[in-house]
């Protein structure tokens, strides 16, 4: 049945026939991949629900709350305001550079005395909301001239930056590379990527004098594990000896020795997929990838589904984001990129992380109920 749109943005719908029609197909996932995480966590503890694991159900209890909120709230009220969304993120971030709490070694927290918010985590929705909705108004027709792509860029260019500064390589990355993947699905011609990824090999000596010390070893690290085995060469090496331990089906719960014995650092954040791998094996690591495959494939039928293109960007920008996480995290526990600090969704811990990828997967949820909502090239407003 089609959604009609009503003066003001509504689709029609009350709040009790949206929350009939969520996909509760996707939420039974969502808490599967998240209950593995709650278990990897208690092992991680050595068989203790605290410091990590009830916190982290926790959270996503509250995290769940926020999604389904999110869920049924219209679809073109989003739209509305994208740009707000991501200016108080934007700003969010700026006050980080001066305020924010200081942590191994970098600058990204602010204390809200209950909770610690990283605003760069935020930022990676706030991004996908903001070009979902630069690209939904611009057309087809504009997509095609250059300068209507200055905009966006700096949209994409503008937090990276400063995420760089804090410094954090990874998620700086990570805004590339999803605002890249945006500006493809949004149609623009690979050509224009050709002549980005051309000027920005050319700049690598460059940049490489602005990295800090630490990022260098990190890329020199990848390059040959073994020329620092006890220092910048650990993390990778005790991840790749803990991946290889646990054979095709691991060692068991709470049996890992890599992690239990703490030869493997970060084992409830970054590398918690190690650990996962080193109990559970082959078996076990292929399972949850199979399960982050079948969210994914989910955030793209979504995608495919809706009937406007602002919502069509929308899903697709979040399912983006999902895999580049997924990505990151496990290719660099296996040694297939360098270490940095990405975490794996729904599994490591941080209230940061699961807050932004539980509102992502509430927006996935509204443009699956108003699936069938055309919305026009302009943004509504109050008076439409």
């Amino acid at each position: 049945m089609m959604a009609s749109m009503l003066p003001g943005g509504q689709t029609g719908m009350t709040v009790g026939q949206k929350l009939r029609q969520i996909n509760w197909g996707l939420l039974l996932l969502i808490t599967v991949v998240a209950s593995i995480g709650f278990a990897m966590l208690y092992s991680a503890a050595g068989g203790q629900f605290e410091p990590w694991a009830t916190r982290q159900m926790i959270r996503f209890a509250g995290g769940l709350l926020l999604m389904l909120l999110i869920a049924v709230i219209d679809l073109p009220l989003v739209m509305r305001y994208a740009y707000v969304f991501y200016a108080v993120t934007f700003a969010l971030l700026v006050y980080v550079e001066f305020a924010g709490e200081i942590g191994m070694g970098a600058q990204r927290w602010i204390d809200l005395k209950f909770f610690q918010l990283q605003p760069s985590e935020v930022m990676k929705i706030a991004l996908v909301v903001a070009l979902a909705r630069y690209f939904h108004g611009l057309g087809p027709a504009n997509i095609a001239r250059p300068q209507f792509l200055i905009g966006p860029a700096l949209l994409v260019m503008a937090p990276a930056g400063l995420v760089l500064i804090q410094p954090d390589l990874g998620t700086a990355a990570m805004l590339v590379v999803v605002g890249g993947a945006m500006f493809f699905a949004a149609g623009v011609r690979l050509w224009k990527f050709a002549v980005v990824a051309g000027t920005g090999i050319a700049a690598a000596p460059i940049m490489w004098s602005f990295l800090h010390a630490y990022q260098k070893d990190r890329i020199l690290t990848f390059l040959s594990p073994e020329r620092d085995p006890l220092g910048a060469g650990y993390h990778i090496l005790q991840s790749k000896i803990a991946l290889g331990s646990g054979g095709v089906f691991g060692k068991g719960f709470l049996q890992g020795t890599q992690s239990h014995l703490n030869f493997l650092p970060e084992h409830q954040t970054d590398f918690i997929f190690t650990m996962l791998a080193e109990e559970f094996g082959m078996v076990g690591g292929l399972t949850l990838l199979g399960l982050y495959a079948l969210l994914i494939i989910y955030g793209l039928a979504i995608a495919l589904r809706s009937r406007n293109h602002f919502g069509r960007l929308l899903a697709l920008g979040v399912t983006i984001n999902l895999f580049v996480y997924v990505f990151i995290n496990t290719a660099m526990v296996m040694g297939l990129i360098p270490v940095v600090g990405i975490p794996l969704p729904l599994i490591s811990y941080g209230g940061s992380v699961m807050m932004t990828v539980l509102i992502g997967f509430g927006l996935m949820m509204m443009v699956y109920i108003n699936r069938d909502l055309r919305i026009g090239r302009r943004v509504y407003d109050e008076d439409a």
